[in-house]
């Protein structure tokens, strides 16, 4: 089979990972194709080997700069002919570019969607034969995903402006059965094959914690680390510059992120992070779709995200390489208020003009983050919620999150949930619709000029959890809430709490309310079945890499990824054959490196 030959030449691969065969097939017969796979599953061979086999030069649409570039990069190292088109170019770059394109020097040529329907990229599509359109990150089309772009609309009518309708492909990590809909409906897919291979990467770590102090918390945790990299998120730029300034303050080679800092800078700084010379990079989202570095062992949100999409998106830099790593999320009840202060901001927003779609939007965004509160704060596998929510049925249990090892432990909040419970039936009987805030400020006491402008002050239940903070309070509604024991229904412009059977059953003493509290926090990320030897080999290759990389401009993980330096370190390959047989290890890396690391290994053993 061809397909099989030129996965090992150009991919280092003696076999497809699930679905990509079937989505590479589909392609090759000229058929739509919209694939959900996760962050890591190998989406880019879906489409880049195809393009390989077929005439002409495929497009790519691909939503973020750095994204396209590490990805030309890669198959540039892999011997395909690749090349990108973007702002950051240089009117020489561009013009070099496009002629060496009308030329037929490419074979896949990456995009931004905004230049789509620009006259001079228009006059170069209608004039060139494209086989195939590659839609990167085809949530982004969806009003109803995490990441909407108003360019990713002009993708049909670009199609549609072309000779010859190519074949496509919509590739995206995240998406829920209405995001689905909407891509095959918004990009124009004829009758596409659907491919889900699941959501779960069994590598991953996933792991909740609510610490009292996140700084310390964060701190202890990256100590644990020994100088891996990975990725800090935060919520603001603000936040982003304060936990930088903490870690390099405390000694930790880290570097920043954001959509305030200049470009220059910006690019300057993901370089370093890229070529491992900075091993902890600080950012907000905007990092989140732009980074394909392999050798990722962890990222940490010291803020919740604004819905699990975004953070399992987030969280899926981790461990791309089939290492293991932690994704791990630091709650607090403070987060819940900022997402929904930045979900109002929506209503200023001008990407969205129609007055109702912007409030569906909004309304949606609002449920969304329910769901990555109750995330947060449920009783249960984090895992198997996450799957649960993708529409996947899961084992009760994954034995590889905080829930299942013993990271949190239940508590018995019965005696306030009787409390909560009593509170929002008083507010009820009195006319009050109480939304999970309202319901923390009357059980606490809270003195603010609403409450008491309310007369929520003279309701039977005010103050009586006045030992509890209200994000306290707040935390156990959301857990009452996952475990169907109060229920949220909307009410005007926001969500009031309502009484279900739980709550009867917990007020006649039938049931038991919990909540998970986190224990001491501990590191998962680790390479348990590796022995000294071994990681005393793989640091002598990761040495040799870095030389290369820095020798050949490239980042490290281009030379070799971490997986395939592990497998280097279990066969000890003696000869470019054997070394053939190394996961990742393609022809071209082969004939390129390959005698460099076998001379390495071969001094590493005589010193054995």
């Amino acid at each position: 089979m061809r397909e099989l030959e030129l996965l090992h030449r150009y991919f280092g691969h003696t076999s497809f990972r699930e679905g990509q065969q079937e989505a590479v097939n589909a392609l090759l017969e000229r058929r739509d194709v919209l694939a959900v796979m996760p962050t890591g599953a190998g989406k880019s061979v879906c489409y880049q080997l195809p393009a390989m086999m077929m005439p002409g030069i495929s497009i790519v649409i691909s939503p973020l700069i750095s994204l396209m570039k590490d990805q030309v990069e890669s198959l540039r190292q892999s011997g395909i002919p690749a090349a990108f088109i973007n702002s950051s170019m240089s009117l020489d770059e561009y013009c070099f570019t496009m002629q060496e394109a009308r030329q037929g020097r490419y074979k896949l040529l990456y995009v931004a969607p905004e230049r789509l329907l620009t006259e001079s990229f228009m006059r170069f599509a209608v004039n060139t034969e494209i086989s195939m359109i590659t839609v990167d990150e085809a949530h982004c089309v969806s009003q109803w995903g995490q990441d909407f772009r108003q360019s990713y609309l002009d993708i049909a009518s670009f199609v549609g402006m072309l000779p010859v309708r190519p074949v496509i492909g919509a590739f995206t990590a995240t998406a829920t059965k209405q995001v689905s809909s909407d891509i095959k409906k918004l990009l124009g897919l004829n009758e596409p094959v659907e491919i889900t291979t699941g959501f779960d990467r069994k590598n991953l770590y996933f792991g909740v914690e609510m610490p009292k102090d996140k700084s310390k918390a964060l701190l202890s945790r990256l100590a644990g680390y020994n100088g891996k990299s990975g990725i800090v998120y935060c919520i603001s730029r603000k936040l982003v510059e304060q936990v930088c300034d903490e870690l390099c303050s405390a000694g930790f080679a880290a570097t920043r992120y954001h959509a305030g800092l200049p470009p220059e800078e910006r690019a300057a700084n993901q370089e370093d992070f890229i070529y491992d010379r900075k091993n902890i990079m600080v950012a907000t989202n905007a990092f989140g779709m732009g980074i394909d570095k392999s050798n990722v062992s962890f990222v940490i949100h010291y803020n919740m995200p604004k819905d699990i999409e975004s953070y399992y998106q987030e969280a899926g830099r981790a461990g791309r390489d089939g290492e293991k790593a932690d994704c791990i999320l630091m709650y607090s009840g403070k987060d819940v208020r900022t997402n929904q202060f930045l979900i109002e901001q929506l209503r200023e927003s001008a990407e969205i003009n129609d007055a109702t779609v912007r409030e569906s939007l909004i309304n949606k965004s609002k449920e969304r983050l329910k769901s990555m509160t109750f995330y947060c704060t449920a009783v249960e596998c984090q895992r198997n919620y996450m799957l649960r929510y993708f529409g996947e049925k899961p084992a009760a249990v994954c034995g590889n999150c905080s829930g299942c090892l013993g990271n949190t432990e239940k508590k018995d909040i019965t005696n306030e949930a009787v409390k909560i419970i009593s509170c929002v039936y008083r507010g009820q009987q009195n006319g009050y619709h109480l939304s999970r805030t309202k319901t923390a400020q009357v059980l606490t006491g809270s003195t603010q000029k609403a409450v008491l402008e309310m007369r929520l002050d003279r309701l039977s239940t005010y103050g009586i959890m006045s030992d509890h903070s209200a994000a306290d309070v707040v935390q156990m509604i959301d857990a009452l809430i996952a475990a169907g024991d109060l229920a949220l229904r909307p009410f005007k412009d926001y969500s009031e709490l309502a009484i279900t059977a739980g709550s009867a059953a917990i007020i006649r003493k039938e049931k038991r309310a919990e909540i998970n509290v986190p224990k001491k926090a501990k590191n998962e990320a680790s390479n348990d079945n590796v022995s000294p030897e071994e990681e005393r080999l793989f640091q002598c290759l990761r040495k040799l890499r870095e030389k290369i990389s820095t020798k050949e401009h490239v980042p490290p993980y281009v030379v070799f990824s971490n997986a395939a330096l592990r497998d280097m370190c279990r066969r000890k390959p003696s000869n470019i054959q054997e070394l053939m047989e190394v996961s990742g290890v393609g022809i071209m890396r082969a004939q390129k490196y390959g005698n460099d690391f076998i001379n390495e290994i071969r001094r590493f053993i005589k010193k054995m």
